[in-house]
């Protein structure tokens, strides 16, 4: 998956065939506010397995995805891994996958391709539709006003520049 199919709908990949057991993790996420993943190996992949990457990727509102980002979860005690992502402000969504590291020196990406798994925000901007439950984030107006204002500017100037020419 490399994008989501429909607007809010919150996509996750099977599991099955992988060393990952469970994954825990909120249904929503929103801006400023950690979101925490807990992920747990097989009993397999808990003896292979020495490290876990989480990739993340952040969308916003304006359309624009955040280069992926990767981080290692830490492991706990009790066996599983964690780690946290503070989403942005105006977030859209949140897509990720994960990177096992085996002691072989080999690794496997889950899933093998795209995205996994996506998180919509509480307040999301996607194809000309606002949706979540809340509505802070909502424009009066269907065009996001800090696009516009930039245009203009490059707009202006570049009529004074061509203006000159003449």
């Amino acid at each position: 998956m490399v994008a989501t199919a429909e607007g809010g709908v919150n996509e996750e990949s099977s599991l099955d065939g992988t060393d990952i057991d469970s994954i825990s993790h909120d249904s929503i996420s929103r801006e400023g506010v950690p979101f925490e993943i807990s992920l747990q190996l097989s009993e397999e992949g808990d003896q292979n397995v020495t490290m876990v990457d989480w990739v993340t990727q952040i969308c916003i509102n304006s359309g624009v995805c955040y280069p992926p980002a990767t981080q290692s979860l830490s492991p706990t005690d009790s066996g599983s891994w964690l780690g946290t992502v503070t989403p942005d402000e105006s977030v859209t969504y949140l897509n990720w996958r994960f990177v096992l590291h085996y002691e072989d020196e080999s690794e496997v990406i889950v899933p093998e391709a795209g995205w996994g798994w996506t998180i919509w925000s509480d307040c999301w901007y996607d194809n000309g539709t606002w949706g979540g439950e809340s509505t802070e984030c909502q424009e009066d107006d269907e065009s996001l006003p800090w696009i516009s204002a930039p245009l203009a500017v490059a707009l202006m100037a570049m009529a004074a520049l061509m203006s000159r020419r003449d």
